[in-house]
């Protein structure tokens, strides 16, 4: 591995015209973002035409284990892959190998961690989501194939992808998510509906296992394959606990990984307080936040998709390229995700419908869409600056947003607007939180932005 051939990566970091580096980094991440999306809302789409609002409930009710998983695919997959992204930079190829290495083996742990852990408390875990005597059996099955079995291969398989995108690889590391989505969606219609195997919302969890598993499989045969070429590792002897790589990683990882708790918290709160309106309701929140996840994917591919190229430039000392990738990516964010909004907004009846022919659905999401409409334009300046924070190693930056958001923000919000305007003043509390942010983001990259020029200017003028 030590005769990396660099030259084309390389070129993409520090000679391809910003537009066309970020466009290749930043498209194939959006789009395998995208597939993700329509492979989450397979499961929502093909569960809603079974017409039942509990089998649709239990999808949602077992969201925020599912969006624990992202704890630990940031922890090790943005931590490690930001390293590894530095050490690029540095030239420091054995850094770039022990540290995909370290993330590796630290995801396999956590995921077999994680899935026993959920399995061994698996009653008091589905109480503390929301689930009553009439969601409780089928939210139960769902996460025994998504949980139970899914953990491993869920995790490792987005951890993958952050890595081998690391590298500058981001058309293979999009391969290989979508690889997996695509078998989800394939699998769902049979798994699920009465003329299949007719298992519900169960049928939806085993589809998301085996998915998961072949995408995994994609990764680890791309890596023995181009084993004298890539700078991803997984070789067991590669693995340390030297100091420099776990710092490093952890880093950047642990406040990414804070970050994500923090959304499982806030969401999990958000289904107990929906919880308490009915089935309906619940159903209608989750249809509502499975079609949200569109745009905001397409903000985190953005953000995702530069993060090698912010990592490449700072650790090389080019700064002015760096500076000049956020511009560009926050400019092209910020005018698609206003656009979504608008469309969203304008055509919430239709877009729910889609989902579900139920009237109370319908009429509980429309509202639900709309209040969260208005925080989209908003939230992608968030996202690409806690991106940019985690591509330059400023994992305080990144907490201290995530602890805004939702500590600060978004969870008092929800008890105050769901008190004042109960369940419909829910929606709300995100467009708030984010509002907020975005202003902070825009100050906090400037201030980033001439502090390195200041220093820049210094190290030429020695």
């Amino acid at each position: 591995m030590a005769n990396i051939k660099t030259d084309k990566r390389t070129g993409l970091f520090e000679s391809v015209p910003i537009p066309r580096a970020v466009v290749a980094l930043c498209v194939p991440t959006i789009i395998s973002s995208l597939v993700m999306v329509l492979y989450n809302l397979a499961d929502t789409y093909f569960v809603g035409i079974l017409n039942d609002p509990v089998q649709n409930a239990a999808v949602t009710l077992a969201g925020p284990v599912l969006l624990a998983f992202n704890a630990v695919n940031n922890l090790f997959g943005v931590g490690s892959s930001s390293m590894m992204s530095r050490a690029l930079g540095r030239k420091d190829y054995d850094t770039v190998h022990r540290s995909s290495a370290f993330g590796f083996y630290c995801a396999l742990l956590c995921g077999v961690i994680f899935s026993a852990a959920c399995t061994v408390g698996k009653t008091p875990l589905l109480a503390l989501l929301g689930a009553d005597e009439v969601t409780t059996q089928a939210t139960s099955d769902y996460m025994l194939w998504t949980v139970s079995c899914g953990a491993v291969p869920a995790i490792l398989n987005v951890v993958l992808a952050y890595m081998v995108r690391a590298e500058g690889a981001a058309l293979h590391a999009s391969i290989g998510t979508m690889s997996g989505c695509l078998l989800n969606i394939v699998l769902d219609p049979v798994f699920i509906l009465p003329w299949g195997l007719d298992m519900g919302a169960a049928g939806a969890g085993l589809a998301t296992f085996i998915s998961n598993c072949v995408a995994c499989a994609y990764f680890f045969v791309l890596i023995y394959v181009r084993r004298n070429t890539t700078c991803v590792c997984i070789r067991p002897d590669k693995f340390c606990l030297r100091k420099a790589i776990v710092l490093g990683v952890c880093g950047v990882g642990i406040p990414a990984s804070i970050q994500n708790l923090l959304n499982v918290t806030g969401m999990t709160i958000l289904n107990n307080f929906t919880s308490v309106f009915g089935a309906d309701a619940v159903a209608a929140m989750g249809i509502t936040q499975k079609i949200y996840m569109v745009p905001m994917y397409v903000c985190m591919g953005v953000s995702q998709g530069i993060m090698p190229l912010v990592s490449y430039n700072y650790a090389s000392g080019n700064q002015k390229r760096m500076k000049s990738a956020v511009v560009f990516a926050g400019g092209i964010s910020v005018g698609f995700i206003t656009a979504a909004a608008v469309f969203l907004f304008a055509g919430a009846n239709g877009v729910v419908k889609f989902f579900m022919d139920n009237p109370a659905i319908i009429a509980y999401g429309i509202r639900f869409m709309r209040g969260f409409c208005l925080g989209l334009p908003f939230l992608c300046m968030d996202f690409l600056a806690v991106g940019v924070f985690q591509a330059l190693g400023f994992g305080k930056n990144a907490l201290i947003f995530a602890i805004m958001r939702k500590i600060v923000l978004e969870i008092p919000a929800l008890y105050l607007l769901n008190h004042l305007f109960p369940l419909y003043g829910l929606a709300y509390a995100q467009f708030v939180a984010e509002f907020v942010l975005a202003i902070a983001a825009v100050v906090e990259l400037l201030v980033i932005f001439r502090r390195l020029g200041r220093k820049t200017a210094y190290v030429e003028d020695v």
